[in-house]
């Protein structure tokens, strides 16, 4: 049968049938031998960046591997520079993956990917979709992602996703008539599966349970649910099971990362050994016990265009008590959650959408570094941010208009720059929080 998804990948020069075959010998390494496997990969990658990235030996300070706790803890702020500063040496934008982090933490960031390690990101992601007979090649996905609104590029990704086998919905007015209109869909589609952002499916398993309505009734071909890049509290579990119909499969990732843990057929969220080392760490840099709250840092094995090394995602969380080397379990995450923006119009804007609006207005060298969006009324917006120069009247006019794009017109916008935003217990940005 023709694999549609695989030839994409293939055709764009990712070498996706070496990745699978380097993912099988990674699955097939004994228990026992997974220690010293997993030591010798993480020597490996910090050596190659040691001697081919100039940007990473700045900052760790070393020549050569000697032990792991020596390596610095990376945040995002420390690779905010400009992507060809943070390439390795062989490594230019003619033979790399690149993209944005949706800065849902408030930093958002150009990443690279070197083609391989994209290649074996992906091929990691459909095996464990396979868990649960989602074949990227023909299954047919739900897609509740955000997605750009001007003409040229909302045509760019409907064609990129009619070949990627998926439709995506318009997630920025999630209004009951705009519901109505999405559960149409649903009924004229075969759709096998849902992949999309937390509140946004939780909004439509809301509106089904108001008009007392099941999906699976709706749309029968329907299998299961992947919510990710937000807390999947188990209030909103049971409710989606209850008024979707099918499994709900709970993902944890970066756009940067890829899959950090996947919840597998056990319902255990079982972390992403394949391709990233992940520890949990206190304040001190230092490893917590199982079932010990600690900040989440993760380490790329294989991504050689862009050092990920030892790099601190923005969240906490623990690891659960039965974890092993080889198969660690995540018992909790912390944080990632999001409000919705309720406007003057009676339309509802999830907080996902602010992270869209942020592909558009920060980019590789913006002069805007972190901020937080604040609904103080319905109609009234604080823009809290730090930047090396104050937003001037061109800027703020740019923002506006792109925020009435995505929203809706006749808004107030309030813009304060400061010299440090206030952070939460997770360590990371709420980038929107509604007052109201």
């Amino acid at each position: 049968m023709f694999k549609i998804f695989d030839l994409a990948l293939q055709l764009n020069g990712y070498p996706l049938k070496k990745a699978k075959l380097k993912l099988q010998t990674i699955i097939a390494v004994p228990n026992e031998n997974f220690d010293d496997f997993n030591e010798q990969r993480k020597k490996e990658i910090v050596n190659f960046h040691l001697n081919n990235n100039a940007f990473y030996k700045e900052l760790a300070h070393i020549d050569s591997y000697q032990n792991w706790s020596d390596l610095p803890v990376l945040s995002k702020r420390h690779l905010q520079r400009p992507l060809s500063e943070r390439l390795s040496n062989g490594f230019s934008l003619k033979n790399i993956y690149t993209n944005k982090t949706s800065g849902s933490s408030g930093d958002p960031m150009v990443f690279a990917r070197d083609k391989f390690s994209h290649a074996l990101t992906w091929a990691d992601i459909t095996r464990r979709f396979l868990w649960y007979k989602i074949d990227f090649n023909h299954s047919y996905q739900g897609r509740f992602y955000g997605m750009p609104l001007n003409f040229l590029d909302n045509k760019k990704i409907r064609i990129k996703d009619f070949f990627s086998r998926r439709y995506r919905f318009t997630i920025f007015d999630l209004s009951d008539k705009a519901l109505e209109k999405i559960l149409s869909k649903f009924q004229k589609n075969k759709f096998d599966y849902i992949n999309g952002y937390t509140t946004n499916v939780v909004l439509m398993a809301k509106y089904l349970q108001k008009n007392n309505k099941v999906l699976v009734d709706i749309c029968p071909s329907l299998k299961a649910c992947v919510v990710t890049s937000e807390m999947l509290f188990e209030e909103d579990r049971i409710l989606l099971e209850k008024q979707l119909g099918v499994p709900i499969v709970n993902e944890y990732g970066s756009a940067e990362l890829g899959v950090i843990a996947f919840e597998n057929s056990d319902g255990e969220w079982q972390i992403n050994t394949e391709t990233l080392f992940v520890e949990i760490l206190d304040e001190k840099n230092q490893p917590v016990p199982y079932g010990k709250e600690g900040r989440i840092i993760i380490t790329s094995l294989y991504n050689k265009a862009n050092p990920f090394i030892r790099y601190e995602v923005g969240d906490y969380g623990i690891l659960d008590e039965k974890s092993t080397p080889n198969k660690p379990i995540l018992k909790k995450l912390i944080g990632r959650t999001s409000d919705i923006a309720i406007l003057p119009s009676g339309k509802k804007s999830p907080g996902m959408t602010f992270y869209s609006i942020t592909k558009k207005i920060f980019g590789d060298d913006g002069n805007v570094k972190e901020f937080i969006i604040k609904q103080v009324e319905t109609d009234v917006f604080e823009i809290e941010y730090t930047s090396e120069t104050t937003l001037n009247t061109f800027e703020i006019t740019k923002i506006e208009k792109i925020f009435e794009t995505y929203l809706e017109p006749n808004l107030k916008y309030i813009f304060i720059r400061k010299e440090k935003l206030e952070r939460g217990k997770s360590g990371k940005l709420k980038q929107f929080k509604s007052y109201l």
